[in-house]
């Protein structure tokens, strides 16, 4: 089994910062591909980041040249900073995994971007 937990949510205004941070209970980084989600009222949620075993990042078409996926193996942790926020990046944001035949979610953190 694998725990995730995100945190790192908030108000922030449009142009802002945010960095959010997804801790794992266990060493997985280097074994699978870890993801950020985030869903938005009304909508399904949508994959706004990955980072595979390799280190290799992948991001939305939506959020390229915004945000940075990162890890830090040593910490079990995964980090998204984002950058230049806009409204439209308000969500609910969830980091996940999928580990020995089983996805796994945190409870996500709510990111609310506005004036």
């Amino acid at each position: 089994q694998v725990q995730l937990v995100e945190s790192g949510g908030g108000l922030v205004q449009p142009g802002g910062s945010l960095r959010l941070s997804c801790a794992a209970s266990r060493t997985i980084f280097t074994i699978t591909t870890m993801g950020w989600y985030r869903q938005a009222p009304g909508n399904q949620r949508e994959l706004v980041a990955d980072i595979s075993s390799y280190g290799t990042a992948t991001y939305a078409d939506s959020v390229k040249g915004r945000f940075t996926i990162s890890r830090d193996e040593a910490k079990n942790i995964m980090y998204l900073q984002m950058n230049s926020l806009k409204p439209e990046d308000t969500a609910v944001y969830y980091c996940s995994t999928f580990f020995r035949a089983s996805r796994y979610w945190g409870q996500g953190t709510q990111v609310t971007v506005s004036q």
